[in-house]
């Protein structure tokens, strides 16, 4: 995956953010991860780097705290730490958590299985395919 070369790091943000993604099987993870790769296909290799490095900072930072990286922390400590960079006084760190957030969104509900369970049925006919 171009985003994160550990993908235990992307799948606790992932399950952190959405707490449903905890139940899904290797094909719902792959499905993610497509979803996410074509998303992020044609961005910059900046922006991906950014991207490696944020997320490598939500793995180490725990530590300083909890004693522990991210992915061994309980889920609920997880959560405490995303608030925190949701809130971070650094607008850089509050930019690139929602922009982490958003991707994370993105992969788990573009994913096939995901748009049958909301009920989601995007048409080209827009609000004329309801009727």
């Amino acid at each position: 995956m171009p985003l994160n070369p550990d993908p235990a790091i992307f799948r606790a943000v992932v399950s952190t953010i959405v707490p449903e993604a905890a139940a899904l099987d290797d094909q719902g993870w792959r499905e993610i991860h497509q979803v996410v790769e074509a998303l992020l296909r044609d961005r910059p290799e900046s922006l991906m780097r950014q991207l490696r490095i944020f997320l490598g900072a939500i793995q180490w930072l725990p530590v300083v705290r909890y004693g522990r990286p991210f992915t061994r922390l309980h889920p609920a400590a997880r959560a405490r730490v995303l608030r925190h960079l949701e809130n971070d006084r650094i607008q850089k760190v509050r930019v690139g958590f929602w922009g982490l957030r958003t991707i994370v969104l993105a992969g788990y509900y573009g994913r096939p299985q995901a748009a049958r369970v909301i009920g989601y049925a995007a048409s080209v006919r827009g609000w004329e395919a309801r009727g």
